[in-house]
């Protein structure tokens, strides 16, 4: 006896008029769903755009308003300056101070980032093998970047003073004359120079001992198989895979240093004589220092600053991309 197969008989329009408005109500409620996950990261992405839109593009556009603008301190609480364009770049680049001020910043940037770096890379090679209390001492290393950078600076001010500095009793105890570290046009910089080199070392010491971290150790035991030395190690090995790592010190580095304001002005003020003065304190003594600030000078100095920053975290950029497509 032979069974027929039924096949189901196909839907009919009124079937498919009853199915569409349930898929079109599923959808409906998936809709909302979006939109109040969209609300949702929107929420979450407000505090960010308003704190950024507060203390960094308002500050930023203030700070070009008043560099275009001839302001005094009347014209600063009515806000009725009178637009001069670009008239208080020319006369700051025009003054007599732009010149040492420019070289100070570089001489002062170039020489704290050198040696910031390089000290900072051998601690973190040095802090590589594990030993007893390397914790620690890794933690004590730490002190100078946790300090206010106020105490950190007075202490510096305290060692190298000329009469009763610890630095120039250490000096006459083994015969060498006292050295006017901070009231000589000859020192001024190099002092401010060496304490913003022991107030960087921590950070590029942090960053760099990271790096290292992240570096496979079989690498280094392969290298060490194919007969090289420690040295050759570090510098083929070691060296180009902190690559990046270093990149990033440096340009972190290089902003910061390029803004350092509290260590020069607590320490000498940017003298004797403008002799360690750098484009970041005499902003500050241009807007702020006088009975009779310039604003605009003193942002026009502040924005050059940013430019000169901004310059080279465009260099940063197009040559990690490059690197990136290589």
């Amino acid at each position: 006896m032979k069974h027929a197969t039924q096949t189901p008989a196909p839907p009919t329009a009124a079937g498919r008029r009853e199915r569409a408005p349930a898929s079109r109500a599923g959808g409906g409620r998936r809709a909302p769903a979006r939109r109040s996950g969209q609300w949702a990261a929107w929420a979450f992405l407000a505090p960010v755009v308003v704190y950024l839109l507060a203390f960094y593009v308002y500050p930023l556009y203030r700070n070009v308003d008043l560099s275009l603008r001839n302001y005094t301190v009347r014209s600063f609480v009515q806000g009725d300056a009178p637009f001069t364009g670009l008239a208080n770049y020319a006369k700051v680049v025009g003054d007599a101070t732009f010149g040492p001020a420019l070289w100070h910043t570089v001489v002062f940037t170039g020489v704290s980032l050198a040696f910031q770096f390089t000290i900072g890379l051998a601690l973190a090679v040095f802090f590589t093998r594990n030993f007893r209390l390397s914790a620690t001492l890794r933690a004590l290393f730490l002190v100078p970047w946790l300090l206010p950078l106020i105490v950190s600076s007075s202490t510096w001010s305290w060692m190298l003073n000329s009469e009763s500095g610890v630095v120039n009793a250490v000096l006459a105890a083994v015969g060498i004359d006292p050295v006017n570290w901070l009231t000589s046009p000859d020192w001024s910089l190099w002092s401010v120079i060496i304490a913003n080199i022991w107030i960087g070392i921590p950070f590029n010491l942090v960053v760099l001992y990271s790096g290292l971290q992240a570096i496979p150790s079989h690498i280094h035991e392969a290298a060490a198989l194919d007969g090289a030395n420690g040295w050759q190690r570090f510098w083929r090995v070691t060296f180009p895979l902190l690559r990046p790592v270093s990149a990033i010190t440096l340009l972190l580095g290089l902003v910061y240093t390029l803004k350092v304001f509290d260590i020069i002005w607590i320490m000498t003020k940017g003298g004797p004589s403008d002799a360690s003065t750098t484009l970041a304190t005499w902003s500050y003594r241009l807007g702020f220092g006088n009975l009779l600030p310039s604003f605009g000078p003193g942002a026009a100095v502040g924005n050059l600053l940013i430019v000169i920053a901004l310059v080279f975290g465009l260099v940063y950029i197009r040559v990690q991309r490059r690197q990136g497509a290589a």
